[in-house]
């Protein structure tokens, strides 16, 4: 009796624990592992994110520059993805069988269960006729976003483009994940965290062909997307093109400044390409065809990254720095001696006004050399020591030889020498004027970016000051930031501007001047050219330049690689462009089609 007993208990045991692990088991299912919950409710409801729409980028006037057009990502489910006619699908797509597997597989080893990219960022037009079909295809499903567009096609380098995130990125940053994309370069990265705006997303029921039968729990569950801040530039749309447009059979750049703010009103590189290639499913495939065009480089920002020798447009602030130390007057007078450093011939460099009028390279020698040997030490290369330095510190006040604080990346500093670089070069106590003249003239290891020398028009035309040079003017309810509205003063005094201006009015209007291609009837010009030296081919042309002489509206710079005499080519260029932005229109036809039908670019 007790066996049969214990024999009963052992049953009741048995199924006791059959009943525990299975307790267990639903236990495990239900709160621990969500495998099986996911996949249920994947198979009747569809999370979609729901992307903010980015940031429009107008121009100063309010012109659209960047702005949105519709676009979807094709999605799949894996697990859903039952029998088709792959054939089919792959025409209706444009790809091949091969990419259907790999893209197929890439989206299998994601997830089975949870929505993937299957094909990214297709048109609106192209998606249009797709989603007519799509029911065939069980599994397979559209999400809406947006592509960049851009109506000017012009102003590439500035305004950037945007790219998808990599693993890189998402470990960094836990706002991005696979599948977004982030501003790679230009406004679109610098200004990334206003334009981006946040995601959302919403829940939709489906039924077993994954139709969609309507809004989940009538969307409690849904989160609006909050769409990006929009950006005004300082950027005038019209220039900017009309600039590329000019430049468009030559190799170099142009930026234009407004002085009384260090707004940018137009920052040219060319070559330069249509940012609308950089947009949408060809991008990758676009951004390699410009990255392998090597002879061209269209990808590269001659504006910022490119340094190039200033040349005679550096005479400028040698005269300013001569005037402030007191080595030299405005009466004071040179002979132009070719055996010191070789010049061209012009009339006598009687003062300081003919001196730039003339751009006379004995004169700027002698004052470079007045500025370096001042006679603070007995020693000639102390005193060449002391000199340079003193030098330096005022070069430095301009916003030379270092890295000015735009908001933009990839910006080169240029290069001003002192004598801890000649010291590397040479070794200490054995160098001297004698040996690092070339400076005088803009040449030798002196190096600016255009950025730069646009700035110093900016800064002769306020009579000694600059603000930072900047590409926003505005964003969405948020003020500008305070290093754009404070002002830097030079280390020459105010007084000693009026000299150079009217020097420089006088080398655009006046007999002998170096740049009388740059003359406007109704504006008065102020400019220096410069022919930068090339040591791998012709030189380069190069003119600075502000206007009116009187409440400068613009400063501007322009460089022309390989085209020689700067009053030949980036003169006109740049008068050409103070015409458009002061007078709205161009009178001078024959100048204009001159530049515009001029090859430049093959030369080297």
């Amino acid at each position: 009796m007790k066996a049969l007993e214990d024999r009963k208990f052992v049953i009741l045991a048995i199924f006791f624990l059959i009943g525990l692990v299975y307790v267990a088991r639903l236990f495990y299912i239900q709160v621990i592992d969500d495998t099986y919950i996911s996949s249920a409710e994947n198979q009747a409801l569809r999370y979609v994110t729901q992307y903010p729409a980015r940031g429009i980028i107008y121009d100063r006037n309010k012109e659209l520059l960047v702005y949105n057009e519709a676009a979807y990502d094709l999605m799949v489910i894996p697990k859903q993805v039952t029998a088709i006619d792959t054939i089919s699908f792959c025409e209706l797509l444009g790809i091949t069988h091969e990419e259907f597997l790999e893209k197929f597989k890439k989206a299998k080893n994601y997830s089975r269960y949870k929505a993937s990219i299957f094909e990214k960022q297709i048109t609106a037009s192209a998606y249009a006729e797709i989603s007519e079909r799509l029911f065939k295809y069980p599994g397979f499903f559209g999400q809406k976003r947006t592509l960049r567009k851009y109506p000017f096609q012009s102003a590439a380098h500035t305004l950037g483009y945007v790219s998808e995130v990599n693993q890189e990125i998402i470990n960094k940053d836990p706002y991005y994940k696979s599948g977004d994309y982030i501003g790679a370069s230009g406004l679109e990265r610098q200004y990334e965290d206003y334009l981006r705006g946040e995601r959302g997303h919403k829940i939709f029921m489906v039924d077993v062909h994954n139709v969609v039968q309507g809004g989940y729990r009538n969307g409690e569950s849904d989160q609006p997307a909050t769409a990006g801040m929009n950006l005004v530039s300082t950027i005038d749309g019209k220039l900017q093109s009309y600039g590329e447009l000019l430049m468009g059979n030559k190799r170099g750049s142009i930026v234009a400044i407004e002085p009384s703010t260090g707004e940018i009103l137009s920052l040219v590189s060319t070559p330069a390409y249509d940012p609308n290639l950089l947009v949408g499913r060809d991008r990758s495939r676009n951004y390699q065809l410009l990255a392998k065009n090597d002879s061209l480089d269209p990808l590269f920002n001659r504006a910022l990254m490119a340094t190039y020798p200033p040349g005679s447009i550096f005479k400028m602030v040698q005269a300013l720095v001569g005037l402030q130390e007191g080595v030299i007057t405005d009466n004071t007078g040179f002979a132009c001696n070719k055996s010191l450093v070789g010049c061209h011939n012009h009339p006598a460099a009687s003062n300081l006004h003919r001196a730039i009028q003339f751009s006379c390279n004995p004169y700027f020698y002698n004052t470079f050399r007045k500025i370096i040997n001042q006679g603070k030490s007995s020693s000639t290369f102390k005193d060449s020591e002391i000199g340079l330095d003193i030098w330096r510190e005022h070069m430095l006040s301009f916003g030379l030889g270092q890295r000015l604080q735009l908001d933009a990346s990839n910006l080169k500093s240029g290069s001003i020498p002192g004598s801890a670089l000649y010291d590397r070069m040479y070794g200490s106590g054995r160098w001297a004027f004698s040996t690092i003249y070339s400076v005088s003239i803009g040449q030798g290891e002196v190096a600016v970016v255009p950025l730069q020398m646009a700035n110093l028009a900016a800064i002769i035309a306020n009579r000694g000051y600059y603000y930072e040079p900047h590409l926003i003017k505005s964003i969405e309810g948020i003020p500008l930031p305070s290093i754009y509205t404070e002002k830097h003063i030079t280390s020459v005094e105010s007084h000693y501007y009026e000299t150079v201006v009217k020097a420089m009015q006088s080398v655009v209007d006046e007999a002998g001047g170096t740049a009388r291609r740059a003359r406007i009837d109704s504006i008065d010009v102020c400019g220096k050219t410069g022919t930068a030296e090339n040591p791998h081919g012709e030189d380069h042309s190069v003119f600075i330049a502000f206007a009116p002489r009187d409440n400068p509206k613009i400063a501007i710079a322009v460089y022309v690689e390989n085209a020689g005499f700067g009053g030949t080519w980036a003169a006109p260029i740049a008068s050409l462009m103070i015409e458009k932005y002061i007078n709205g229109m161009i009178r001078d036809k024959e100048k204009e089609k001159r530049i515009l039908e001029t090859e430049i670019l093959t030369k080297s």
